[in-house]
């Protein structure tokens, strides 16, 4: 199947064409007929697989056949929830729509809310946002979504996932009960589903991979080692390997600035990405992790969503989430596009209800292998590790009103900058800064 037996404008063909792509994705395939044809749907398709053209193009296709008015209302509102998401999905948008008479924009916290009012203010036909500070502008009247006609909720489970339910629910009463809803989702989970249905209008269901699956040009391996001897096992592993850029988990934000230090000390270049990083030196890290300057990022998982990081070779799981579905998404960070990827978690015994757990869900059993001199301790627990310890992102915040922050920047002209979301372990949005993970 090519591009142009989907039917898409031939504007957007040459958009595509310039990107190099000829054959549409298996998710494109599937999703974008149904789209164009005006059904609401309901994608489930893992990272690296195309989706985000999935809704993109057929989205800027409807648009564009549609008038225009001299005055631009907010026409297709897209909702990610952190800032790396928003503004690659804002970066795509920009560039299938090179050739198209459209506007769009990106909006999320951390950065001075000023440049994004007036950018909308000047009219924008595309509006890709993040919960919070999209609600926040609204507050202050310098938004609308009266007029939307196309809402796509993308990473639908991280949005459960980071406490976003009341704030979707917000703005969802804040659009035109007559509209096309586009909802995509990594997994199908109840809670997805019971969300669905409340948004979705009689939607077309369509899957890439199997629910819950892990893509199949990865390899996976599970290395059984002592805790406290991860920091020389994944240091040895990336320089025996000559590993030139490895993309690695760990669990909590102080567990990300340790390894860092650890590693650069044993003379592997790395940098940390996570919420308490601000947003110069998150962009930082990104751009010099892409760049080939800093051979390790030690990200959150929070933080990394949404990275596009192309051809990545290698994922190290420092420490296993304790969210198994989390495991697919961190995986899913490598072998994207077809390429061939590989991913490796560093298992200590207190982690091996996790592993179990990611095994049940993904229905593989991966194999384990043991280095000489970093062998697993045979007297530590296997006791999981307490939820505390693990959710550190997920805690409540603070609140701060001042949600424009002090960070400056051109706010709907940077496709680099990232995330904000909020994120609490019970599911209840906390009002707080844009400013996060």
């Amino acid at each position: 199947m090519s591009f142009q037996s989907l039917g898409l404008s031939d504007a957007l063909l040459k958009a595509i064409s310039k990107k190099g792509y000829t054959t549409p994705s298996p998710i494109q395939q599937k999703a974008i007929p149904p789209v164009l044809e005006g059904h609401d749907v309901l994608a489930s398709a893992q990272t690296g697989t195309g989706k985000t053209a999935g809704f993109t193009l057929p989205l800027l296709h409807i648009l564009s056949e549609n008038p225009k008015e001299k005055y631009r209302p907010i026409r297709a509102l897209i909702l990610t929830p952190t800032r790396e998401l928003a503004a690659q999905v804002y970066a795509n948008v920009r560039e299938y729509s090179e050739f198209l008479n459209l506007r769009s924009a990106v909006i999320f916290g951390g950065v001075n809310q000023k440049p994004q009012a007036a950018t909308i203010r000047q009219g924008v036909d595309v509006l890709v946002a993040t919960p919070g500070r999209l609600l926040d502008l609204q507050s202050q009247g310098l938004l609308s979504l009266k007029r939307v006609e196309i809402f796509v909720l993308d990473e639908a489970d991280r949005m459960l996932d980071m406490g976003f339910l009341r704030d979707i629910e917000k703005v969802i009463k804040s659009m035109p009960e007559k509209r096309q809803n586009l909802m995509f989702s990594a997994t199908f989970s109840k809670d997805i589903k019971k969300l669905a249905h409340g948004i979705l209008n009689h939607p077309v269901q369509v899957e890439a991979t199997p629910e819950n699956t892990t893509v199949e040009a990865i390899s996976q391996k599970v290395y059984r080692v002592a805790k406290g001897s991860k920091t020389g096992l994944i240091t040895k592993l990336i320089s025996d390997g000559n590993w030139k850029q490895v993309l690695v988990f760990t669990r909590t934000k102080h567990g990300a600035n340790k390894l860092c230090e650890k590693l650069d000390k044993a003379g592997i270049t790395a940098a940390a990405i996570h919420g308490n990083k601000s947003q110069g030196a998150r962009t930082k890290a990104l751009s010099g992790f892409k760049s080939g300057r800093v051979r390790v990022l030690v990200a959150t998982d929070i933080a990394a969503r949404g990275l596009d990081i192309p051809l990545l070779p290698h994922v190290i799981n420092f420490e296993l989430p304790n969210v198994s579905e989390d495991y697919v998404h961190r995986i899913g960070r490598t072998g994207r596009a077809g390429a061939k990827g590989e991913a490796i978690s560093l298992v200590s015994a207190d982690e091996t209800t996790f592993l179990r757990d990611i095994e049940k869900l993904i229905d593989i059993k991966l194999p384990v292998e043991i280095v000489e001199g970093f062998e697993p301790d045979p007297n530590a627990s296997t006791a999981p590790i307490k939820q505390g310890q693990g959710r550190q992102n997920r805690a409540p915040r603070k609140s701060n009103s001042k949600s424009s922050g002090g960070n400056s920047g051109n706010s709907s002209r940077s496709s680099s900058r990232n995330s904000g979301g909020r994120s609490n372990k019970s599911r209840r949005p906390n009002r707080s800064s844009d400013k996060r993970s």
